[in-house]
């Protein structure tokens, strides 16, 4: 089957065929009759497998034929990053038919906003927080929404976000047709679909664990030489672009700035940065400026770039579905890749948590070429240089970096 056989409205295709799309991906050849048909539809997959076209497909579809100027679709997302992701493949897919499109997200001046929802666009991508705002500021009315699509739910469910979804949802018209996807599929997502959604189809495509396409290795390390393995580690991953994750913005800042002076081209994406600073992050890495992108988990589910070759966790996550989303950022649209995980004693219940998901045993690897005693001797080498006020502070740091890592004042 290929995408000529969903019989799309002659723009749309050629969006399609534009972008290069041909032979549907599972999700895709299930979940689009039922939703070009107008069903209601719940679908659980993996992430990297997507659906994304699942819903503006059929958006564009049903946009392309009615009114114009009004906004007629909304995709609620939990980050900026999915939103802008999201608006990327409206805008690629949709470029033959003239629809318009907004991104609404906190963290920037809302005046752009307004201005293209007064200009009159018909798709809206927006996380909740701004838009209860707009729609409180009487800015927006979603009187006219046609299809609404909550995407990501469970993370929007983890990022305390379920009361101001029910509000917005209460806000768009009893006849509509609602799509809701998520990687994984609790209790209370169960819920909210039960509430939202009408007699839906429901969808699932393999099981809530890692995309077969991915391999996975965890590395044995203490706390304080992850840096030094990681160096080791980027000097043998090919050119390939790799993502590492992090706990904290601190370490992600930090281990971005250690990175780039050992003369590797990196940048961080973390909480603390301003909408324009991590646009700018994003398009050094999308671009291929950035070979590594250092990141806290607000890029789990944020980022679309088939040219990841390797995921690392330099700070294992605190669940086993934080793995999956993770890691969920290589092996995408049937590429392969790598994910590499840095394990501390404190560490291993988790991985076994993590295994007991996947249903197998992680490889277990040593690092070739790392000799812990001689990163050792070089840190200790470099500590003499510094004036004792420098030397007091490393010591201080290096101190708190193990046991405790959740803490670690330093990328370690």
């Amino acid at each position: 089957m290929n995408f000529t056989d969903f019989k799309f409205h002659p723009l749309v295709e050629a969006g399609i065929t534009a972008a290069g799309y041909v032979t549907p991906t599972p999700i895709q050849n299930e979940a689009l009759p039922p939703v070009l048909a107008g069903s209601d539809v719940m679908g659980l997959a993996q992430t990297g497998t997507g659906k994304t076209a699942v819903f503006v497909l059929p958006i564009l579809q049903s946009l392309v034929r009615g009114r114009r100027g009004k906004l007629r679709a909304l995709i609620i997302s939990p980050t900026r990053e999915l939103a802008e992701q999201t608006n990327e493949v409206i805008k690629s897919l949709g470029k033959r038919t003239g629809i318009k499109s907004v991104t609404i997200y906190g963290g920037v001046n809302p005046e752009r906003q307004i201005r293209a929802l007064r200009g009159g666009a018909e798709i809206a991508v927006a996380c909740p927080g701004r838009l209860l705002d707009l729609m409180d500021q009487k800015v927006l009315s979603l009187s006219n929404i046609e299809i609404l699509v909550l995407d990501e739910a469970d993370q929007m469910f983890d990022m305390g976000f379920l009361p101001g979804i029910r509000k917005i949802v209460k806000a768009t018209p009893v006849e509509r047709q609602t799509l809701l996807f998520s990687a994984t599929m609790p209790p209370e997502i169960r819920s909210l679909a039960s509430d939202f959604l009408k007699n839906p189809v429901t969808i699932q495509v393999g099981e809530t664990r890692p995309p077969e396409t991915v391999s996975h290795a965890i590395y044995n390390v203490q706390q304080n030489h992850k840096t030094g393995m990681l160096l080791t580690l980027l000097d043998q991953t090919g050119n390939g672009q790799v993502l590492v994750f992090t706990r904290t913005k601190h370490r992600a800042r930090k281990l971005a700035e250690q990175l780039a002076k050992n003369g590797i081209s990196s940048t961080s994406l973390q909480g603390n940065l301003s909408q324009n600073q991590r646009d700018a992050a994003m398009l050094r890495f999308r671009s291929g400026r950035a070979r590594v992108l250092v990141a806290t988990d607000i890029a789990a589910r944020g980022i679309d770039i088939s040219m990841i070759s390797h995921v690392v966790n330099f700070d294992m996550p605190d669940t086993a579905e934080a793995y999956t989303h993770r890691i969920g950022r290589t092996g995408r649209m049937e590429n392969s890749g790598m994910a590499l995980t840095f394990v501390t004693p404190e560490d291993t219940q988790m991985v076994r948590t993590i295994e007991r998901m996947m249903g197998c045993k992680l490889e277990r690897r040593e690092m070739e070429g790392f000799d812990p005693k001689e990163y050792e001797a070089q840190a200790a080498a470099r500590s003499a240089t510094q004036n004792p006020v420098q030397q007091q502070t490393h010591n201080n740091n290096q101190r708190s970096n193990y046991p405790r890592r959740r803490f670690a004042p330093t990328a370690g």
